[in-house]
């Protein structure tokens, strides 16, 4: 199933989406009649995928982030990758949404993209072990993790550089029943391939990063866990338009605006 977000002329609802999404004339997206756990209630009333626009799918109350699971990304960024997970948050206010310009601050030079796998908490839990981890998790979807490299470093932690509005867009839906181990993940600038790995070279699985995030503190509905970047992190600039595909999920896209550009 896939679950989305929509603005539509009635207003902003929960929706399932279905059909051939490579079609939008021929996708349809039925309202949930209140939020999209458990199993779904529908108001009856649905529209065509290309009457309506796709939102960020999911409003967070937390994004939970993890830092160098990907052996490769920790190489390029000049270190090891460490031996227990690294976790950071973003605020949930970084979140947007398919084809929402991301904004680059007039100050902050280079700005990366960072293409992941996100996963999204399904129910409130804490303390889950890494086998059960599946039974909390709704479905998964795409993120990217931008990030303001000089901040980064000049701030010695991570959160302005990780944390402007913008910095997470999210989408374009949760997919609740694709098998999350071994996808490709392919990020694009311009059409140009940056960024192609495999989910299965995680160094942390998902069910290791759920049992070490919910340890430290209790996940909530929509809370989504972003499971690290992998190699060919680079710049993004004004005017670009950045891609995001993870196989048998779909295709994240946004364009790329410079704050304060006179």
């Amino acid at each position: 199933m896939r679950l989305g977000r929509i603005a539509s002329p009635d207003g902003v609802a929960f929706v399932t989406i279905e059909g051939d999404v490579s079609d939008p004339g021929a996708a349809v997206v039925r309202e949930i009649a209140e939020h999209p756990f458990g199993t779904p209630e529908f108001t009856g009333r649905s529209w065509p995928l290309a009457d309506v626009r796709l939102l960020a799918p999911i409003l967070a109350s937390k994004v939970i982030c993890m830092g160098k699971n990907y052996a490769a990304h920790a190489a390029e960024m000049g270190g090891e990758a460490p031996e227990d997970p690294v976790i950071f948050l973003k605020p949930n206010t970084a979140i947007i949404g398919p084809n929402v310009p991301i904004q680059l601050p007039a100050d902050a030079h280079p700005v990366h993209h960072e293409g992941e796998l996100a996963v999204v908490i399904g129910r409130p839990c804490k303390d889950v072990p890494a086998a059960r981890a599946a039974e909390n998790i709704l479905g998964y979807t795409i993120a990217n993790d931008v990030s303001a490299r000089d901040q980064q470093r000049k701030d010695g932690q991570w959160m302005r550089a990780k944390g402007h509005d913008t910095f997470c867009p999210v989408g374009p839906w949760i997919d609740t029943d694709v098998d999350p181990f071994d996808l490709e993940l392919r990020t694009e600038v311009n059409g140009q391939v940056r960024q192609r790995s495999r989910t299965s070279l995680m160094i942390h699985d998902i069910g290791a990063i759920v049992e070490w995030a919910s340890a430290v503190m209790t996940l909530l509905p929509g809370d989504l866990i972003l499971t690290g970047t992998p190699e060919g992190v680079g710049p993004i600039e004004d005017s670009d338009t950045v891609s995001i595909t993870i196989e048998k999920i779909g295709t994240l896209t946004n364009p790329v605006v410079r704050k304060g550009k006179s």
